[in-house]
């Protein structure tokens, strides 16, 4: 069995925690996070906002760190895994990445945290990312709370 968990900011210990607890003895535990180079570029015209076209240009710098919280993000949802797992890191629209990932990995689970309103059961405790990949994830989704 194959099961891929979904490492987001914010709910990944959640989903890391489910993995750890639900996943079947004999399974293959991939962590997969995304990051959407939409946000990176967002990140760095803040920056030139802020600074001026002047001033050289910092995207490198915001790619690298950007890569090192995404490895220290990975490394600290394997630690809460009672087995090894591999990571998977994949850049593009978070939703259409994740759905992407469950058919190029053949997933048989998909580990998600919810991420919208936490207060509010139903619909408005799911993002807008999250909805689509529980909508339209080619297998089964075990959907957690945070």
């Amino acid at each position: 069995m194959n099961v891929l968990v979904w490492i987001a900011e914010g709910t990944w210990a959640a989903a890391a925690d489910a993995a750890a607890r639900f996943a079947p003895p004999d399974a293959e535990i991939t962590l997969l996070h995304v990051v959407d180079p939409a946000l990176i570029a967002e990140v760095g015209g803040a920056w030139t906002g802020l600074l001026g076209r002047g001033h050289r240009d910092h995207g490198p710098a915001i790619d690298a760190m950007a890569a090192t919280a995404e490895q220290d993000l990975l490394a600290a949802a394997a630690a809460r895994l009672p087995r090894p797992a591999t990571s998977a890191v994949r850049r593009g629209p978070s939703e259409r990445e994740v759905v992407a990932a469950c058919l190029d990995l053949r997933a048989d689970v998909l580990i998600v945290a919810r991420d919208g309103e936490r207060h509010h059961p139903g619909p408005r405790s799911l993002g807008r990312q999250t909805r689509f990949v529980v909508d339209h994830a080619p297998c089964q989704v075990l959907l957690v709370w945070p």
